[in-house]
């Protein structure tokens, strides 16, 4: 029981909290009292597992599924999230996982758990580390744009620890995804707190707009892909979104250009920076000023330094490492994140991930210097800054932009081109610029930069 009881504080957080409300799902107020009732219902069930298992938890976020995953956390499994709209995808991770179990939520009244064929192989050994210390472990998967996810495994009492501390919990909608951290972390940061969360049926702006009139949120951590779908929509002025205080981002590059028209249109409300990873979990940060781009990251539990202009990370709740993939730790023990960041005093400015450097004959180039120049352009609502081969440089730099407007592509591509040039050095003006109707919030175009 000496290692179940650093997971118990949530439910004695939980008891104190009694009839506030916990979530708000489908219009129904839910107390944290008919959670803790819940997970004592799933507790039998749970219970029926073999000790130490590995279990997929498949669904969205809904009363029953965080209940479930409460139970879980307190019976020291080890627990790997799956979003069940992506079923398809998830049939090859539940084999990486070596699967004991897999309970997927179709809906509250519909929940299957399933025995899995995978119990005969010999376990990973990081796995063995976490059953020989009869502790909770939590697997997340990166988003395997270059070829096969990436499993991490951490000691989840390790991420949940920092939870004990008490801040603020403002009302927060659960924008961020249940399969990664970043919308793990924000659920156990409000509800450690005894704050209310807002859960999503889609993720549309005038729906989310919607939820933030409604239920009076204030506090909205998304990405900038979706600030870029809001402003696009104009659905703020279809609704009161008087009651927010803060907006925080990440998991991807926010435009330079995209941060200003949000402060312009938006100033009463904080803007702030946020950065983690799959690997080490989400660090506390300050950005510098409500429309900068430089950040202070680390907080309890972190430290930070810069090697070679690439910033690396060393933490309490780093993963023990990857199922399937060579170790990303130097040493020492410091995470390689593979971000060039540029260092100004305690701030950091992130410039884009080493795998995403265009070598144009021997010249850096980061997509995102380039995406914002870009961006300052009004008619251009979205780009995508990409290398192509070239037999004399090696690369050269190409643009792909939507444009809303009237002029010919023609007109455009030479507006742009002549726009970068007074702003950028020859070698990062993009040599090919094609004008698209698809927009660059799909996953094709995004999940290579996606952080959680």
């Amino acid at each position: 029981m000496s290692n179940l009881s650093k997971e118990l504080f949530f439910l004695e957080y939980f008891k104190k909290y009694g009839n506030s409300i916990a979530i708000i799902w489908k219009n129904q107020h839910i107390s944290y009292q008919h959670i803790l009732e819940r997970i004592e219902h799933w507790d039998s069930k749970i219970r029926t597992l073999r000790p130490n298992s590995i279990v997929g938890l498949e669904g969205d976020f809904s009363p029953e599924t965080i209940s479930i995953l409460y139970g879980l956390i307190r019976n020291n499994t080890i627990i790997v999230p799956f979003d069940l709209n992506h079923k398809e995808k998830n049939q090859k991770k539940y084999e990486i996982a070596e699967l004991d179990y897999l309970i997927s939520i179709y809906d509250e009244e519909n929940i299957e758990f399933i025995e899995m064929n995978f119990i005969t192989k010999s376990k990973n050994n990081l796995f063995k580390k976490l059953i020989d210390q009869n502790t909770p472990g939590l697997l997340l998967f990166t988003s395997g744009s270059s070829g096969t996810p990436k499993a991490a495994l951490h000691d989840f009492s390790k991420l949940l620890s920092k939870f004990r501390i008490k801040r603020k919990a403002l009302r927060t909608i659960n924008f961020l995804l249940f399969d990664h951290w970043g919308g793990l972390n924000t659920l156990f940061h409000i509800m450690s707190n005894g704050g209310a969360v807002v859960i999503l049926e889609n993720r549309t702006p005038d729906y989310v707009c919607e939820l933030i009139e409604k239920h009076q949120v204030e506090l909205l951590p998304t990405s900038p892909t979706f600030l870029n779908m809001l402003l696009i929509s104009r659905a703020y002025e279809r609704y009161s979104i008087d009651s927010l205080q803060l907006i925080s981002y990440g998991a991807e590059p926010m435009p330079e250009s995209l941060l200003t028209k949000l402060n312009t249109l938006f100033p009463k409300i904080v803007f702030q920076q946020t950065y983690g990873l799959i690997e080490l979990g989400v660090m506390r940060s300050k950005s510098e000023a409500n429309g900068s781009l430089w950040v202070k990251i680390g907080g309890e539990g972190y430290a930070v330094r810069v090697v070679e202009g690439m910033l690396q990370i060393k933490s309490e709740s780093a993963m023990l490492g990857y199922l399937n993939a060579p170790s990303p730790f130097t040493e020492d023990g410091w995470f390689m994140t593979g971000d060039a960041v540029e260092v100004n005093g305690d701030y950091f400015k992130i410039l884009g991930r080493k795998s995403e450097l265009i070598n144009v004959g021997g010249e850096k180039v980061y997509p995102q210097e380039v995406e914002n120049v870009i961006l300052e352009l009004p008619e251009i609502s979205d780009v995508l800054i990409y290398g192509d081969s070239h037999p004399f440089t090696g690369k050269i730099v190409c643009a792909k932009i939507k444009y809303q407007g009237s002029k010919s592509n023609a007109e455009i591509i030479n507006i742009v081109k002549s726009h970068c040039r007074t702003k950028l050095e020859s070698f990062k003006v993009p040599i090919k610029i094609q004008v698209v109707d698809e927009s660059f919030e799909s996953d094709r175009f995004k999940k290579s930069r996606v952080k959680w």
